[in-house]
């Protein structure tokens, strides 16, 4: 049996499979029932790994084993095992998320925040900056930095960040909100995001962004903290965005004065006109 090899890396890519449990499951997809020598020389895995193999695979839920000698497994309908995948993440997701849960309080977290607070007596202010890959993990810090912000949220974003970052951030926007922090928020208003716009408006000081007057992607926290976008988000792919963090109060400052500037001359949303 040949497969295309990029076909085999996207499955592998989409399932979270090693390159034998892909070659196995796929020679047992176009048998439907097969015993592990049979799909060891049709998938040309060597024979010692294939049993193993398809027992890993038998738990993940791509296929069944059925009772009787020789040992058979059974396919199972893709769209069968992708519901069965899918369920097994949410509950795996769901484990790991409970876990870490009660690390809260318990002995470890206290000696890893010891560790954190303690055990460092000075940190160049160089070493608290780091780069951040693909759109998920950017608002991911992104919402670390608001959850622990104190007095001030400074944000620049477009058209469709703004979107994005009321389905990602709003939580904690309200809780910040609660604890007394400023929210500022600039962004080109639109028919596409306006309904965005007005649910922001409740907890933030929104301003529409003129691209004459002000562009960019940012974020300002308690003039300390900075998260720069380096690119444009219109024009490339969420899994290549990238931005840098940067915890450097005296630059922090300096973008909020120069931010200060142009959010005087941007129109409040009460004022904002959507033709």
């Amino acid at each position: 049996m040949i497969i295309n090899e990029e076909f085999l890396s996207r499955l592998r890519k989409l399932f979270d499979l090693n390159l034998y449990e892909v070659k196995v499951w796929t020679a047992l997809l176009s048998r439907g029932v097969s015993t592990a020598g049979e799909l060891s020389t049709i998938s040309d895995v060597p024979r010692s790994r294939t049993y193993d193999i398809l027992e890993s695979l038998e738990k993940k839920g791509f296929v069944v084993m059925k009772l009787g000698k020789p040992i058979k497994f059974v396919a199972l309908e893709p769209e069968e095992v992708v519901e069965r995948v899918k369920k097994n993440l949410i509950h795996e997701a769901h484990e790991k998320s409970k876990r870490l849960e009660q690390l809260k309080g318990g002995d470890v977290l206290k000696e890893l925040n010891s560790l954190y607070k303690n055990g460092v007596k000075y940190v160049d202010p160089a070493d608290l900056s780091g780069s951040v890959h693909g759109r998920q993990n950017l608002y991911n810090h992104l919402d670390m930095l608001v959850r622990g912000a104190d007095k001030t949220i400074t944000i620049v974003t477009t058209e469709d960040g703004l979107n994005r970052k009321f389905e990602a951030l709003y939580p904690s926007f309200e809780k910040a909100k609660k604890r007394g922090v400023t929210i500022r928020i600039a962004a080109p208003i639109t028919k596409k995001n306006l309904k965005v716009a007005k649910h922001l408006a409740k907890i933030a000081e929104l301003r529409d962004a003129n691209p004459k007057k002000l562009t960019g992607r940012f974020a300002i926290i308690d003039s300390e903290e900075i998260m720069l976008m380096l690119t444009d988000d219109s024009s490339i792919h969420p899994a290549y965005d990238i931005g840098v963090w940067l915890s450097t109060p005296f630059l922090a400052k300096s973008m909020e004065q120069l931010f200060e500037l142009a959010w005087k001359e941007l129109t409040p949303m009460s004022k904002v006109k959507i033709k």
